[in-house]
């Protein structure tokens, strides 16, 4: 039985733990954090999303900062991904303030568009290359313009995904920015997608808190978690084959997934 007192020793540890597999795996952080606060924690969906963003936010902030250190940042891809992200995200947060954010109708939504970010994103980890390969053969080269265009629309599909679930920026966005832009090294996509994510998790994180739906206890017990988590990750990531870290996330999203789907 869990009581009220161990709730923030809990947290620490849940925090180690999404640490330590995102720091082995680049991704599933937010895929993994929201789903463990809902299910093992009992916490309000709205809430779990709102609190995990503003912790995605906080971490990747420093992740910008190294690589932007390194200049592994593509700004003007950046720009054109906020240019979507930023404005579908203050909508469905509108959407969600008239929906009423703590009713039932509300949760239901959050919890079935987590499901579908969830496997998503679970898709994205294990057919990244098939996907790639299908669409180099299907699609081809496209017009500069065309790119730039699918980039703001990539973006804006980000913001509604991210401000409900707060899944997707990294695993579905960092696909999205392979196939778009195959061409650019992948530290750098990596880079621009981590960049990206601190605008879209800082607005759809603000928003969350002011329609009340951030747990700061829960925050700071997460980040103090997750530090030690990250660092230990990072560094046993090169001993683990990456498919298989890859398999094993994608098989435990895609049961949550079911989780919220069907039960």
């Amino acid at each position: 039985m869990i009581h009220l007192h161990d709730l923030p020793y809990l947290y620490l540890l849940s925090g180690l733990a999404i640490g330590f597999l995102t720091g082995m795996t680049g991704t599933g952080g937010g895929a993994l954090m929201t789903p463990v606060l809902i299910i093992f924690f009992g916490i309000h969906p709205v809430t779990a999303v709102g609190t995990d963003l503003l912790y995605a936010c906080i971490t990747k902030a420093s992740g910008t900062v190294v690589h932007a250190w390194n200049r592994t940042v593509n700004w003007k891809v950046v720009g054109w991904l906020a240019a979507g992200s930023v404005p579908m995200t203050a909508l469905t947060l509108l959407a969600l303030f008239y929906l009423d954010i703590h009713g039932n109708t509300t949760q239901n939504l959050v919890t079935k568009i987590l499901g579908i970010a969830l496997f998503l994103t679970a898709v994205s980890l294990v057919f990244r290359k098939q996907l790639i390969e299908l669409y180099s053969r299907r699609v081809g080269h496209l017009s500069p313009r065309i790119v730039r265009n699918l980039t703001i629309l990539t973006g804006a599909v980000l913001g509604v995904l991210v401000s409900i679930s707060s899944v997707g920026a990294g695993a579905i966005g960092v696909t999205a920015l392979i196939l778009l832009y195959p061409e650019m090294p992948i530290v750098d996509v990596v880079g621009s997608g981590i960049a990206h994510a601190v605008p879209l998790t800082l607005v759809a994180g603000l928003g969350h808190w002011a329609l009340g739906s951030i747990n700061w206890q829960l925050l700071m017990s997460l980040l103090i978690g997750s530090i030690p988590g990250i660092i230990f990750g990072s560094m046993l990531s090169a001993r683990i084959p990456e498919a298989v870290v890859r398999v094993t996330l994608s098989a435990t999203l895609i049961l949550i997934c079911a989780k919220f789907w069907f039960f």
